[in-house]
Formats: structure tokens, sequence, C-alpha cells
């Protein structure tokens, strides 16, 4: 079993968990943002400060990785998951980056309903990641796992009918490039968030 060769103590669930908690809270401001469009250019700079925690984060991990002799799974495997949810903070700051950049005026409805899904996603994966601190039930991981590919999948739905919308809205062509690509990098952060359900699926898989 997996929990035999993993440490209790191991500094490597510290870093995952940390990385998780800022990558949650990144996802709620954003969502945030775009449920009550005020203060933006404050509101994003506080959101790319925390995308900058969660980048020391992960440089704390990656220096560990590459130090640390024993580790509690695959190396590589390690590193991807670390990547992953890096992935998702840095895409949700991007995101409200180009709302600020693009001096948007006020939120869309399709845009809400993708970072209220992002902030679901970043919450089970949070949830999935701590639970391979101690793996003493692999079927509740892999459930939350599958669970996160059908937020996945939702978000893939919502994309598409709000880029349907967007398109037939009869805005100015500008605001519709500025808004795909707003929309593309809030459901990018989603498929991040399966990309970390795909690597613990195969921890669980391999160990368990």
């Amino acid at each position: 079993m997996l929990e035999k060769l993993m440490p209790k103590s191991d500094e490597f669930f510290d870093d995952f968990d940390a990385q998780c908690a800022v990558t949650v809270e990144g996802a709620r401001m954003l969502h945030a943002l775009l449920s009550d469009f005020r203060d933006v250019g404050a509101r994003v700079q506080a959101l790319k400060d925390i995308e900058h925690k969660g980048d020391e984060v992960t440089h704390t991990a990656f220096n560990r990785l590459h130090k640390q002799f024993i580790t509690p799974f695959d190396r590589a495997q390690i590193h991807t998951l670390l990547g992953r949810i890096d992935d998702v903070l840095d895409l949700t700051n991007a995101a409200a980056a180009r709302i600020h950049y693009y001096e948007i005026q006020s939120s869309l409805p399709d845009a809400t309903e993708l970072a209220r899904l992002l902030v679901i996603s970043a919450e089970k994966v949070q949830e999935v990641v701590a639970a391979l601190r101690l793996i003493k039930k692999p079927e509740q991981i892999l459930a939350g796992c599958k669970e996160i590919k059908q937020l996945e999948t939702q978000a893939d739905e919502v994309l598409r009918a709000g880029l349907g919308r967007l398109f037939k809205s009869g805005s100015d062509p500008l605001t519709i490039i500025k808004w795909k690509e707003i929309y593309d990098l809030i459901e990018t952060a989603t498929d991040k968030c399966q990309g970390v359900a795909n690597v613990i699926e195969g921890v669980v898989l391999e160990h368990s």
C-alpha cells in the first residue's frame, strides 16, 4: 500500500497543501471580481500578489525535489504535480490581468460561471491532493478525480455556449477578441485541474 511508502511528515505534502491553498484563494478572488465588478485594479493586484506567493511555494518545492534523496513517490510525478498546480494559479492570474490590461468595463455571466467552476475544481483538487498524505481511501481519491474531470467537461460546455453568445452579441470585434481570450484562460485553468487529477490517478493506481 502507498501509505506504507509515504513518510507521514514529508515536507512535500506541506508544499502541495500550500500550493493548493493559494490556488483556491486565487480562484475565489477571480470569481469574486467577476461577480462584483469594482475596484478592478486593486483586486487584480491582490491576485497577482497571491500568484507571486504561489511561485515562491513552487520554487521551494522544486528546490526540495532536487536536494532530497527520499521522496514520497516518483520524482517525475512530483515534478509534474507541482507544475500543474502552479499552472492553475498562473492561468487564473493571467485571466485577471487581461481584465485589467484590456480595460474591461463590466463582467459577463459566462465568464462568472467559468470562474465559479474553476473555484469548485480548485477546491476539489485541494481535497484530493490533501488525501494523498495518508491515502487510506484510494477509492475516495479516485472518485474526487472523477469529479474534477466532470467539472472540466462542464467548463468546456460553458465555454462553447459562452463563445456562441459572445459572437452573436453584436459587440465590436475587439471586445469579442478580448473576452474570448479571458474565457479561454479560465477554461484552460480547469484543464490544468484535470491534469492534476490525471497525475494523482497515476500515483494511486500505481501504488495502492
